[in-house]
């Protein structure tokens, strides 16, 4: 088991899991935590926020000097992932590359227990990069020989999100006018940081032994009726307007020629309206984490004083 006092190294820390597991992990009384991300910005953000935790600046995709911070190490936390990207190239270099030196640096230095967090589109229906090298990567992981558990979380949202539910509501609070593809009815499956957070604690604390743990979030929801609670949370006043699917597709490959990192791309439009339905473990029986209710997660993701003002940079 670890302890309290244990060194645990969290790669890719600054990211939305990282710094809510960060705040989660320090209530829960962890006192000895570094953090490794090649985001300065974010990293930054999460020095800010937690001058204890050592924080190490390095792209895991070459090796470097960050491999000696494995040494001594209890537990590592694999949070690192290329979630969006223009080019195949990126999701190999950071879900592939990066990964397997990460696992060689665990094994060098004798890491007992490894947290990989994989996702639940593993078991989508969709096909794209993210999907495809987000596979490669848990079979890696699986196959590496360390001991580990795999969590696989749906579509995730809370404090931090530069990305899905956080950019929506900044985009709403932006625009008269919030677009829906189609009519809005994809039914997902949400799940609020802070609960996936308590259930990863729950795994660096129990270790539990090969184990795959799917972590859905408990309310079904279609993603029009997301954006409407949104609205109604954050008091917002936009018009929300149905394109046709295909004319939505369009609008965002030509935003995707002017943005850099796109926040939503066609790719992610057609994961969302794939017609996944995924199946989880009871949070509440496995690891004793209650999940909350939909619209108070909403209200504490992006009302709260202390963290609902923070954006990660993407």
């Amino acid at each position: 088991m670890t302890h309290k006092n244990d060194k645990i190294v969290l790669t890719g820390a600054a990211g939305l899991v990282g710094q809510n597991l960060i705040v989660e992990m320090k209530e829960r009384g962890h006192t000895h935590l570094v953090a490794i991300d090649k985001h300065a910005h974010n990293l930054e953000i999460l020095k800010r926020l937690h001058p204890d935790v050592e924080t190490i600046h390095a792209d895991l995709a070459e090796p470097g000097d960050w491999e000696a911070s494995f040494a001594g190490a209890a537990c590592v936390v694999q949070l690192h992932a290329q979630i969006t990207g223009k080019t195949r190239s990126l999701f190999d270099r950071n879900n592939i590359d990066a990964t397997r030196l990460v696992l060689a640096a665990c094994k060098h230095h004798q890491v007992p227990y490894l947290v990989h967090i994989s996702s639940s589109v593993v078991n989508s229906i969709a096909t794209d990069d993210y999907t495809d090298t987000k596979k490669i990567q848990e079979a890696m992981v699986v196959e590496s020989g360390l001991r580990h558990c795999v969590l696989r979380p749906t579509l995730m949202f809370g404090w931090f999100d530069p990305k899905h539910l956080g950019w929506l509501s900044r985009f709403m609070a932006r625009t008269p006018v919030f677009p829906i593809p189609g009519d809005g009815k994809f039914m997902r499956q949400p799940l609020y940081e802070r609960d996936f957070c308590r259930c990863i604690v729950k795994c660096i604390e129990k270790e539990p032994e090969g184990e795959v743990y799917d972590i859905v979030g408990d309310t079904r929801i279609d993603y029009v009726d997301i954006i409407k609670t949104i609205k109604r949370v954050k008091g917002h006043r936009t018009l929300i307007v149905h394109i046709p699917i295909g004319f939505f597709a369009f609008l965002l490959r030509v935003f995707g020629l002017f943005s850099r990192k796109p926040p939503f791309t066609a790719d992610q439009l057609k994961a969302l309206s794939a017609g996944d339905d995924f199946k989880g473990v009871d949070t509440a029986a496995v690891f004793g984490v209650k999940q909350h209710a939909f619209e108070a997660a909403v209200r504490e993701s992006y009302c709260d004083p202390t963290y609902g003002h923070i954006v990660l940079k993407r």
